[in-house]
């Protein structure tokens, strides 16, 4: 089999390499793309180029990071429950000071005609998967020559057009957030508290020109794909009666982008989001890799009821400490983000109202709003080194029975040093704290002990990443 298995790739080789050399295939010579280093820094949405086609492109590319997390959990809990008296042996659990798993993504694409190009991201190790699997791939539509030279040219001149599975480009937060590998972006380790990411099946529409910036876009609504039919649980009043036919989302994007003067940029965005019948996640559910602080705020086995209880029980069965609201049937967000840069100073912030129903034909309505500013100082030559400060703050129920709703806080600073343009280690203090979270998720006789209620953690991370 092994034999077999290196004939095959041997002649896949040749086949390649017959076909390059057939074609005159050039490597890294691509339109209209937003760099993975240190010069792609700020870069937001889409960009145009003046980078001339010369033929069938390939563009191979790569990023990978390396944590070494030194954390603490705390919560108010006692050690041993008086109330209910059949829960005990509760804590959490300890945390070493010692290396996360590395993660990793490769990047394919290629230049396939004059303004077009496809892109394929792949996640190579994740914590979401033991395997490899594919985060998205699209196209990129710059020009309409393949219809007819210079078709629409007047227009095309400023618009793109993007087709398929991707980031969806919601709000400009997730331009400076982390992603499994591809961390080189972030000035800190951790994302927003409340992280909006999703990637779904869909079309995007650019139109950007003079300072103005603007997106359309829909999606099919879906992280997971399938045609499969959708079957729920029976209803029940601990099981809300979801939709069983997904909407599409429905994404748009307005603002303002220029550059002043050569010192000062400046850069304002509001961003809409809705889906009238979610499906299998929501925009704060979706990413799998992107929170940075790893097993936080999770406790040992104990007993409860005379069973034996593990993992992680929290109010909104969030792992790894991020807000999730938690909307199950409809959901709409907006996101206004201002951002200035002059000669080293970047200042930039998000505001995030999100709202959103539990149950089909019960639609109350609640909310969960966030805030965070941060504040980043580049110096050196070429900007190698830098300074940050960040305050992120969200605050919503997590259902409609709740009393009243919870808050989490974060302080994060950061220290970073461009060893080149696309390798960069940062140190990063964080300190992330949880208000008014019920003591037990459930009912208090038998409910499960909340991690949450009264719940802080903070330490240091350090990490290398590289990205080409």
């Amino acid at each position: 089999m092994k034999t077999i298995f290196k004939a095959s790739l041997m002649m896949a080789a040749i086949c390649f390499s017959g076909n390059i050399m057939a074609q005159h295939v050039t490597f890294g010579h691509m339109q209209n793309q937003i760099k993975r280093d240190q010069t792609g820094l700020n870069q937001f949405d889409v960009k145009k180029d003046s980078t001339e086609f010369k033929g069938l492109s390939i563009d191979l590319g790569g990023a990978f990071n390396m944590d070494y997390q030194a954390i603490n959990s705390f919560n108010d809990q006692p050690s041993t429950f008086a109330l209910p008296s059949k829960i005990a042996g509760y804590r959490l659990m300890n945390q070493e000071n010692n290396f996360n798993l590395p993660a990793a993504d490769m990047i394919i694409g290629a230049q396939l005609f004059d303004g077009v190009r496809v892109n394929l991201d792949i996640y190579l190790a994740s914590r979401h998967h033991n395997d490899t699997y594919a985060r998205g791939g699209y196209l990129q539509i710059d020009k309409l020559d393949f219809i007819k030279k210079d078709f629409l040219v007047d227009v095309m001149k400023y618009a793109t057009i993007k087709i398929g599975q991707m980031e969806n480009n919601f709000g400009d937060a997730h331009f400076r957030s982390s992603d499994n590998g591809s961390t080189i972006r972030n000035a800190f380790v951790g994302n927003n508290i409340m992280n909006a990411f999703t990637t779904e099946m869909g079309m995007e529409v650019y139109y950007n020109r003079s300072g103005l910036v603007s997106m359309l876009g829909v999606t099919n609504g879906n992280l997971n794909q399938g045609t499969q039919e959708v079957v729920y649980p029976t209803a029940s009043p601990a099981t809300p009666n979801p939709n069983t036919v997904v909407s599409p989302t429905l994404l748009a994007k307005l603002g303002y982008d220029q550059q002043i003067n050569q010192d000062l940029r400046v850069r304002l965005t509001g961003s809409y989001y809705h889906n009238a019948n979610l499906g299998n996640s929501n925009l704060y559910s979706s990413s799998r890799s992107g929170f940075g602080y790893w097993g936080v705020l999770n406790n040992n086995a104990y007993t409860n009821n005379g069973a034996a209880v593990a993992g992680n029980y929290n109010s909104n069965s969030t792992p790894e400490g991020t807000f999730n609201p938690g909307f199950k049937n409809w959901a709409t967000s907006v996101m206004i983000n201002p951002f200035v840069k002059f000669k080293g100073l970047e200042l930039f912030g998000t505001v995030e109202l999100a709202s959103g129903g539990d149950k089909a034909g019960v639609d109350a309505k609640r909310t969960a709003n966030q805030y965070a500013g941060d504040v980043v100082y580049r110096f050196g030559k070429n900007d190698q080194f830098y300074i940050a400060g960040k305050y992120n703050t969200v605050s919503g129920k997590l259902s409609n029975a709740d009393a009243k709703k919870v808050t989490v806080n974060r302080v994060e600073s950061s220290i970073g040093w461009f060893m080149t343009k696309n390798i960069l280690a940062k140190l990063d203090y964080v300190s992330q704290n949880y208000k008014d979270y019920t003591q037990f998720v459930g009912n208090v006789p038998t409910g499960n002990a909340n991690n949450f209620y009264g719940g802080n953690f903070k330490g240091l991370v350090f990490e290398a990443t590289i990205s080409f």
